[in-house]
């Protein structure tokens, strides 16, 4: 029996397959040159008022149904505030407590067998920019063309106990996701993007370990080695009789090892509150019933 457990939870971002943005009508593609498909809207100008966009709650709808969770029929917008380069207005528009998709489980095949996996619950946001690190020159560059792109957020349970049980997940919530039309999933373009939670405890702890993020991992064979690396330096870590810090880290897919970015945040250090922008959604069981009418599944 091995020393320790591995707990893992994934947080999945899938790019919803909108035309247009999530709050204002900027278009929705991959590629293409730097800051020419963003608005004062998107990039958060004084004076300017976001818009929510109806397709992307009857995806996070049809989402719910494709996952097997259920669907938050009085639900809210709000802000998570924080400052980043690639967040020009301070602050993401996301959801809090009210989310559009409820808790539910997926199967997965694993090496033992059939095993379900809790999802906590799916939220609607925005994405934000992307920074290009130029090591050379020694400078960053800010494209805001991704800033207000519509997401899924999909958060589970921490159920998963290995590497493989994790990409198993991620592989059935994309081929579900695609097969709902509701995202295209393709992490070589950064439609689908996973942020991984690792701890490890003892076969006889009662309490799980201390949990270490690891950011924005963007291929299946990246999370594998991100999570064996992670679970690999823990152990040697207790083993050693220290003790192991919740913190945000990186991979570096160069080397093959975690790097630490900060220490990690929690709800309270987002300030969260009700976006007043952005009035709340109330989708009723009409609304459920003629999307599931257009589903096959």
């Amino acid at each position: 029996m091995s020393r320790y457990i591995p707990i893992i939870g994934l947080e999945v971002h899938a790019q919803l397959l909108t035309k247009t943005k999530i709050f204002c009508s900027c278009e929705v593609d991959f590629g293409g040159e730097q800051n020419t498909r963003c608005c004062p809207v998107c990039t958060g100008l004084p004076g300017t008022l976001p818009v929510l966009n109806k397709q992307v709650v009857k995806y996070g709808v049809k989402a719910a149904l494709a996952l097997n969770c259920g669907v938050g029929q009085y639900t809210k917008i709000d802000r998570k505030n924080y400052f980043y380069p690639d967040l020009p207005k301070a602050y993401q528009i996301s959801q809090f407590d009210l989310p559009v998709v409820k808790s539910g489980k997926i199967k997965i095949e694993t090496e033992d067998g059939e095993k379900y996996i809790r999802i906590h619950h799916a939220h609607i946001e925005e994405d934000a920019g992307k920074l290009i690190h130029d090591n050379i020159e020694n400078t960053s560059l800010a494209d805001y063309n991704r800033c207000g792109v519509p997401l899924l957020e999909i958060v589970s349970e921490p159920d998963m106990s290995s590497a493989e049980e994790a990409r198993a997940y991620l592989e059935k919530i994309a081929g579900l996701l695609q097969y709902a039309g509701v995202s295209l999933c393709r992490m070589e373009e950064g439609s689908l993007r996973a942020d991984v939670n690792v701890s490890i405890k003892r076969p006889d702890a009662t309490k799980l370990g201390t949990k270490v993020e690891i950011k924005n991992l963007n291929s299946l064979k990246a999370i594998v080695r991100a999570i064996d690396y992670e679970i690999e330096r823990q152990t040697k870590i207790l083993d050693a009789g220290d003790v192991v810090i919740q913190e945000t880290r990186k991979f570096n897919d160069n080397r093959g090892i975690t790097q630490s970015m900060r220490s990690k945040e929690n709800a309270h250090d987002y300030r969260y509150f009700k976006e007043p922008d952005v009035i709340p959604v109330i989708i009723s069981d009409e609304d459920i019933a003629e999307i599931k009418q257009q589903c096959q599944y």
